[in-house]
Parts: C-alpha cells; sequence; structure tokens
C-alpha cells in the first residue's frame, strides 16, 4: 500500500487486518521496559500507530484521542523509546494513554501492515488508527493516506463506543 509523506510516496509492507478478523497479537515494550501484549489490555481499545509521538500531528491526534477516552483503552504505538513516549504523555498530562514501543522489534507495523519500507520514515509505522472490540475483533481500520494529516476521530471512537 501506499502513503504519502508531504507529497513523497512512502511504501508500506502488508494490508491491515480486515474489519471482522482477531487483530494480530503483539509484544511491545511499556514505559517500564516490560513486554506487553494485546491480552494486557482487556475491553474496548483503541490502537494508534504513530511515526514518533515526538512530532506535532502525533502529539495532537494523542492529544484529541485522550479527551474522547470513555469506555475503551487508548494505545498508541511507535518506535520511540519508551521513556520518550512516556515523557510526552506526562508533559501533556495524557493520562488515558498508554504508549508501546517497537524498540526491540518491528513484527507489530509488519503484522499489522503499516511498516514504512521507504522513504524519509523508513523502518517506522505509517500512521494508522484500529478499533477493536473486547475478543480483539478489528471493528474498524485507517490507514491514514498523507502522514502529516490526522486521522478520523470520529470514525475511530465511534467504532469503540
Amino acid at each position: 500500500m501506499e502513503v504519502t509523506l508531504k507529497g513523497t510516496i512512502c511504501n508500506t509492507m502488508g494490508t491491515l487486518p480486515k474489519i471482522g478478523t482477531n487483530a494480530p497479537d503483539f509484544k511491545l515494550v511499556d514505559k517500564d521496559l516490560k513486554e506487553r501484549s494485546l491480552n494486557d489490555f482487556p475491553g474496548k481499545k483503541l490502537i494508534a500507530a504513530v511515526p514518533s509521538l515526538d512530532t506535532g500531528v502525533c502529539l495532537t491526534s494523542a492529544k484529541k484521542f485522550n479527551k474522547k477516552v470513555q469506555n475503551f483503552t487508548l494505545i498508541y504505538v511507535s518506535a520511540d523509546l519508551p521513556f520518550a513516549g512516556a515523557r510526552a504523555c506526562n508533559v501533556e498530562n495524557l493520562d488515558n494513554v498508554h504508549t508501546l514501543s517497537m524498540m526491540r522489534n518491528k513484527d507489530f507495523a509488519v503484522d499489522y501492515g503499516i511498516l514504512l519500507l521507504d522513504g524519509p520514515l523508513e523502518g517506522l509505522c505509517a500512521r494508522a488508527i484500529f478499533a477493536l472490540d473486547e475478543n480483539n475483533k478489528i471493528l474498524y481500520s485507517e490507514l491514514v493516506s498523507e502522514i502529516t494529516e490526522e486521522p478520523n476521530y470520529e470514525a475511530a471512537i465511534s467504532a469503540v463506543s
């Protein structure tokens, strides 16, 4: 699949998981350097994959989703070190955001079809949102076509509400 970064075409590996299928499990690293999996987050959830929380659009989306968390868990996945993700959340008072890092492997990005294969952000996640039900079935997915743009907040939240 293709996305763009300020008009430059970037290719991703694979395809997004299909609506109605089980979300791929993952092993990602939390702020305490512990491996976390999908099953560590029971109930409905939104998984936001971003290149880095240390960018304006990524942080803006985290702030907007953080304000709308009600009966679901909000997980942000990036290649940032776990400390950087936690620091961004602390500085911005993003109490509802669980940050996870791909620092040990890129399996999450490969399994979810969002690993950037080329372009300036090669090796990072493309911007994507996945809404999951309490059984980890995919209810909604969005690969944001232009990495510098924000996702469809209302559609993602509506899917888990």
